[in-house]
């Protein structure tokens, strides 16, 4: 079998990159917040104030996203094979949505973690729920993906 890429594919790889990027700097947030709160190598959660703190918020949104970045990174890389602008404009939205959901997650309220806002550390995790908007983007690269293995074996 002979895949062929479309010069549109380098959209998708664009898109990995700036992805890569977000995540350097949420690996950059952690060690910002480690120094802050003087938490030292190899902790990885504060147990300060019963684990309710900054620390964790900030190393949970860096945490969560490692989480299904490997999920995220397969979806983009095999969607963009059929649908290539399409799923580098779903990978940013994505990206921004681990952002936005970073930014009010490490505000040391992680009931708020689902807010996907901008503001890091802020103070209102109530409203890392508004970068949840990032799903969108995810569920789409999701649906490309499966697509792409439909179309490779000639059942679409």
């Amino acid at each position: 079998m002979h895949i062929q890429l479309s010069p549109d594919y380098g959209y998708v790889i664009l898109a990995g990159a700036a992805s890569a990027f977000m995540v350097m700097w949420k690996a950059v947030k952690v060690g910002q917040a480690r120094k802050a709160y003087n938490i030292k190598y190899p902790i990885m959660y504060s147990s300060e104030n019963g684990g309710d703190n900054v620390f964790n918020c900030v190393q949970r949104a860096h945490q969560n996203t490692l989480e299904v970045y490997p999920q995220f990174l397969f979806f983009l890389a095999t969607g963009g094979i059929s649908c290539p602008r399409f799923c580098a404009g779903a990978g940013l939205v994505w990206t921004l949505g681990r952002i936005a959901y970073a930014w009010e997650y490490s505000s040391g309220k992680p009931e708020k973690r689902m807010a996907y806002a901008l503001g890091y550390s802020s103070g209102k995790p109530e409203k890392r729920m508004q970068g949840a908007f990032g799903y969108l983007g995810y569920f789409g690269l999701w649906g490309c993906s499966i697509y792409t293995g439909l179309k490779m074996t000639n059942l679409v």
